[in-house]
């Protein structure tokens, strides 16, 4: 009688830590992720989670983001780096998944699919032209003439996340658009923050697709600033 007891007991938990590693999920929209925080480790620039998704078990990097064990994290385009080491909370991790938009909701008529999600657009923006400079209506107008060319665009910082695949990146806005398009991503090696206008000079790469959900119809790579000034958008 006790084995048989201990057994439905080992029974029970395997059964409640299975239903919590595989919390049900409802329908999720195209290129949407949602995995279940096992373990939380809070930095002072990241968030890291052990989670389960799919059947998988693996660490993620997040901007800080207040989540426990339990919670669910949405998300839409990770990045994968392999032999990282976070010097302010001590560990090396063999592979992580940085998240560049983690949260804990997400509303259905506000999602989009990958490769699609950007800042809002900011508005009241008029930032002229950089010398010899394009604006992002221009670039994104003849993005085909442009593909491989170096280019100068300069506009305002909306969004920025660092040491991402070994580079700094940054969402850039100027107030110009063509078809709803309006936010640039840049990649850079240069520190920089969220609210400067910035000149930058560097590659178009067009349909740049980097996998886990991070793929670009323009995107500007390797990127170098200058002429940078303080600046509030109100985003």
């Amino acid at each position: 009688m006790r084995r048989i007891s201990l057994y439905l007991f080992i029974l029970t938990l395997s059964f409640v830590a299975c239903q919590r590693k595989t919390a049900k999920i409802e329908d999720l929209p195209q290129g949407m992720h949602a995995a279940t925080v096992i373990e939380a480790v809070q930095g002072s620039s990241y968030s890291y989670f052990q989670v389960f998704e799919n059947d998988q078990k693996f660490w993620m990097a997040t901007n800080p983001l207040q989540a426990k064990e339990g919670d669910l994290i949405y998300y839409t385009r990770a990045f994968e780096m392999k032999d990282f080491t976070s010097k302010e909370i001590k560990k090396t991790f063999p592979s992580i998944m940085f998240v560049e938009d983690a949260a804990l909701s997400y509303e259905k008529k506000n999602t989009v699919s990958p490769g699609k999600l950007t800042p809002g657009q900011v508005t009241d923006l008029d930032i002229k032209k950089a010398n010899g400079g394009i604006s992002i209506e221009e670039l994104f107008r003849d993005k085909e003439k442009y593909n491989g060319q170096e280019v100068i665009v300069r506009g305002v910082i909306v969004k920025y996340n660092e040491k991402i695949m070994g580079k700094n990146w940054a969402h850039i806005q100027d107030g110009s658009k063509f078809n709803d398009q309006y936010d640039l991503t840049v990649t850079t090696a240069d520190t920089l923050a969220q609210g400067q206008i910035v000149t930058f000079k560097g590659k178009i790469i067009l349909n740049k697709d980097f996998g886990h959900g991070y793929a670009y119809d323009v995107i500007m790579e390797d990127a170098k600033s200058s002429d940078v000034e303080n600046f509030e958008p109100q985003i």
